[in-house]
């Protein structure tokens, strides 16, 4: 059974960085395109980054663009998400997802498994 555990998140100042991060268990990372969305109080859960099998190729939302780095590290079956010029709108639930489609989706029905989530709240 795969799972997926995310840790990293905590309250940072704007203009700050953190740095995310999502184990998966039970099956080989490499076999999954990697994405992380997020979820913000009274709004629904969008797309922030995807990743393909080998780093080959990456997706980002608009909002994110420039700032944040998705990354992977197939041996330590570890997904990686780098934030950096973070920012109030930026403040919410980050979850990590795993999906067998084989580039970076940003569609959030296409990810099979998903974690438990974690706050990054960014004061102002």
């Amino acid at each position: 059974q795969v799972q997926l555990v995310e840790s990293g998140g905590g309250l940072v100042q704007a203009g700050g960085s953190l740095r995310l991060s999502c184990v998966l268990s039970g099956d080989t990372l490499i076999r999954y395109t990697m994405g992380w969305f997020r979820q913000a109080p009274g709004k629904e859960r969008g797309f922030v980054a995807a990743i393909n099998w080998n780093s080959g190729a990456a997706n980002y939302a608009d909002p994110v663009k420039g700032r944040f780095t998705i990354s992977r590290d197939n041996d330590k079956s570890t997904v990686y998400l780098q934030m950096t010029s973070l920012n109030a709108e930026d403040t919410a639930v980050y979850y990590c997802a795993a999906t067998t489609f084989i580039s970076p989706t940003s569609t959030l029905d296409r990810y099979r498994y998903w974690g438990q989530g974690t706050q990054v709240t960014v004061s102002s």
